[in-house]
């Protein structure tokens, strides 16, 4: 499976902010979405980096309370890994164990066209253990 088919599945709505929002407006949104993390994006929607609670709890232990009022440019990471439509689940799932990271924007043609979560691709795994399952039951049952 690629990750277009991913994408159709579940959607390909993203949550982004802009860089110069607090650190506050990323946690009311991701409490509010019930998501892991944001894609920071500027001018045009270009990524400029991403937000996820792994640096909000990194800003908090560095700046207290304070954190809040914090842009979001200053403790967001730079570096966004990203995937494109037709990279594979093995791909992704290199990716992210390697990064140790759980959200891979997707990008086509430099335009951010989705998100995939590690709970993405937990679900997708077990889809397809599951069809494995069943397929070998009914290919020993026929034998």
């Amino acid at each position: 499976m690629i990750v277009k088919s991913i994408l159709s599945a579940k959607g390909s709505d993203v949550a982004t902010i802009a860089p110069t929002a607090t650190l506050a407006d990323a946690t009311t949104i991701l409490a509010d979405r019930k998501i892991g993390a944001l894609v920071v994006t500027g001018a045009g929607g270009r990524i400029t980096g991403i937000i996820s609670e792994r640096d909000i709890v990194r800003a908090f232990a560095q700046h207290g309370g304070n954190a809040l009022r914090i842009p979001l440019s200053e403790v967001m990471t730079r570096k966004v890994v990203t995937c494109d439509p037709s990279d594979s689940v093995s791909v992704l799932m290199e990716r992210m164990t390697a990064g140790k990271f759980r959200h891979l924007p997707v990008t086509e043609n430099d335009q951010l066209v989705g998100i995939i979560s590690i709970g993405d691709v937990v679900k997708y795994r077990l889809t397809e253990l599951e069809f494995e399952h069943h397929a070998m039951r009914d290919y020993i049952q026929t034998a």
